[in-house]
């Protein structure tokens, strides 16, 4: 079971088209060379714009089982000493977050695999292919329920799973000081492309935000996410050194409101859980 962990920018707007009331693409969007640090869419999606660098204080919302932690081992406190073994921040570089829709077909598929007979209570809002795929995922598809209760479903073609169980994600559990947004499942994989990982996550926010955007370990650029129906989805390819000790970027949420004010920054904000009242 993955954490739970979720992005916006004032300059650019996101450029998100519904058909049938389901995002099914984001258009392909420009590649800036990150710092070494760390929807049928007819609208081309808005250029990734730098944002303010902020010290991260919150942990990495997810990481792939294979992803080292960073850290030390312990040292007993008797004995022979413990020769320390810490994980360091990848270099990298964000290759790709074009997405590409998945047919309604194959989207009634995903979710009947994903969901079993719960299936016909779902209606998908968002379902794109993701950039790169891993050996497993190659595509994400959200739906939410009449009780507004959301689902994540990870796709590999037409069969789709799901990383927790149970598959739904519910309204009240929403973060940040403003009970804002919710993070989904989000994780990075070994991608099929050598050297590059698959990086996906998803969520979902209340009407205060108006546009969420996603950012990579220490590097400011925040990039769009496919937002429609109450949810959003980022996912990237990433090219990271070939350090076996080496973990990959974690993504950072950040929500701005209708005016172009950041009103949610999960690199500052606390990384605790709120119920809304």
């Amino acid at each position: 079971m993955r954490i739970r962990p979720i992005t916006l920018v004032a300059a650019t707007a996101i450029a998100i088209a519904t058909a049938g009331g389901m995002a099914t693409a984001a258009t392909s969007t420009s590649t800036p060379t990150p710092t070494a640090h760390g929807e049928a869419s007819a609208a081309p999606t808005a250029e990734p714009t730098a944002a303010p660098s902020a010290a991260p204080t919150a942990a990495p919302t997810a990481s792939a089982p294979d992803a080292g932690s960073a850290g030390a081992s312990a040292v007993p406190s008797s004995g022979p000493s413990v020769t320390r073994s810490t994980a360091t921040p990848a270099a990298f570089t964000v290759a790709g977050t074009s997405t590409t829709p998945i047919d309604a077909g194959a989207v009634a598929g995903i979710l009947a695999s994903c969901l079993g007979s719960d299936a016909s209570q779902y209606h998908a809002v968002i379902a794109v292919r993701t950039p790169v795929a891993s050996a497993d995922t190659d595509g994400v598809v959200i739906a939410v329920n009449s009780a507004n209760q959301y689902v994540q479903c990870e796709s590999k073609g037409s069969k789709g799973t799901s990383r927790s169980v149970p598959a739904t994600f519910i309204n009240d559990r929403l973060w940040g000081t403003g009970h804002l947004i919710e993070f989904f499942d989000s994780f990075s994989t070994p991608a099929a492309t050598a050297g590059q990982r698959l990086s996906l996550g998803a969520g979902h926010y209340t009407p205060d935000v108006a546009k969420v955007t996603v950012s990579y370990g220490d590097d400011p650029t925040q990039y769009p996410t496919v937002m429609a129906g109450g949810a959003f989805v980022h996912t990237a390819a990433i090219t990271t050194s070939t350090d076996p000790k080496a973990f990959p970027p974690a993504p950072y949420i950040h929500a701005y409101n209708a005016d172009g004010k950041e009103i949610y920054n999960q690199k500052t904000q606390p990384n605790v859980k709120n119920t809304r009242p």
